[in-house]
């Protein structure tokens, strides 16, 4: 392995003015649990954009931004078991706090203050990236880079929330909110459990037509057109099983609770500071509706996603938008958060 020099670049945020800036800082020193990881590609997410224009609240004065990243191992802590350097990972983007009563009996997915890379700690918009070992899951040599670090929210969060969250099953119907990075994975992924017709609902027009390419059944834009009432005559009167916002709006779960049938679910992915206002509470229970909240996903998803991946199971080439430097990442930025070209995921490349 190269040797390992003192400094490194990264991408900083500062919550007092909201700026990016690239700078050389310290490479982190492990902690004994830690791996140090050089990094390969790392995505740029919507939620990155709203930490930086304020739509999610700061927990640090200033952090290294990124939480989807594939690289190799390069050193370890006196701690790490099973792991060598050299060895090609895709990162889980948090870690339990260790702290909290949850964590002291051993229930780390359990965790009350879970800890988001990026975010509470410093994450991968940089040359190496200090995590856990156990965030770490290994990558075959024949999955890109850039497809791999996306696994660790873009597809592994509406893998969840679909599969676990929702409990969607082989057959039920399901309507998406939001074709973007998000929503682009979660039409592949309700269609590869089986479901029985497949949604999509995206103002944009480029949207809406990825979300056919990739296997939606059926592409409303909600700007134009009576998405209850096509739904209605999609499913002959039943509605959806299951509806998910990937927006993070009320106008958004609104609608997709207002869509679904007896005993549906609808899933709030998508995050924002809205209060949320729903239906008629008595139309609410005699539907007997659930609305779930989400976040993430757990360790054991990123593992099953990355055999999928690996097997063919999911084809992610065409998520790709861009591949970009580290300097260029405040470009990238400004690029998802115009929706300059309608990108599904940029990637930065140290």
């Amino acid at each position: 392995m190269p040797e390992i020099p003192a400094g490194m670049r990264a991408v900083r945020f500062n919550a007092a003015d909201r700026k990016l800036k690239l700078t050389e800082v310290p490479v982190p020193e492990l902690e004994p649990h830690e791996v140090l990881v050089k990094v390969r590609a790392c995505g740029i997410c919507l939620s990155d954009v709203h930490l930086i224009d304020g739509g999610i609240p700061p927990v640090k004065d200033e952090v290294t931004l990124g939480h989807e990243a594939s690289g190799d191992i390069v050193a370890m802590g006196s701690e790490v078991p099973g792991w060598e350097p050299g060895q090609y990972v895709v990162m889980a983007g948090g870690k339990p706090c260790g702290k909290c009563d949850r964590c002291k009996v051993g229930l780390l997915d359990d965790c009350r203050n879970f800890m988001l890379l990026g975010f509470h700690y410093d994450g991968a918009w940089a040359d190496y990236v200090a995590v856990p070992y156990y965030a770490c899951a290994p990558v075959p040599d024949s999955i890109p880079a850039e497809q791999a670090a996306i696994l660790a929210d873009a597809v592994a969060t509406p893998y969840a929330a679909l599969v676990e969250r929702a409990g969607l099953k082989p057959s039920e119907s399901v309507g998406l909110w939001g074709i973007g990075g998000l929503g682009t994975h979660a039409v592949q992924i309700a269609r590869m459990v089986g479901a029985g017709l497949v949604v999509a609902v995206d103002p944009l027009p480029s949207a809406r037509e990825r979300a056919l390419t990739v296997g939606a059944d059926v592409a409303l834009d909600p700007t134009s057109q009576d998405v209850r009432g096509e739904i209605s005559k999609l499913t002959g009167g039943m509605m959806l099983d299951v509806a998910v916002d990937l927006v993070g709006a009320n106008a958004v779960i609104s609608q997709c609770v207002s869509c679904l049938g007896r005993g549906g679910r609808a899933v709030m992915v998508g995050l924002s500071l809205e209060p949320l206002q729903l239906e008629p509470s008595l139309l609410f229970g005699i539907q007997s509706h659930g609305v779930l909240g989400h976040l993430g996903y757990n360790k054991r998803h990123l593992e099953q996603l990355v055999r999928l991946l690996a097997g063919g199971r999911l084809d992610l080439e065409s998520s790709i938008s861009d591949i970009m430097p580290l300097e260029d990442t405040p470009k990238g930025v400004e690029r998802l958060a115009s929706k300059d070209g309608d990108p599904v995921r940029l990637i930065v490349k140290p």
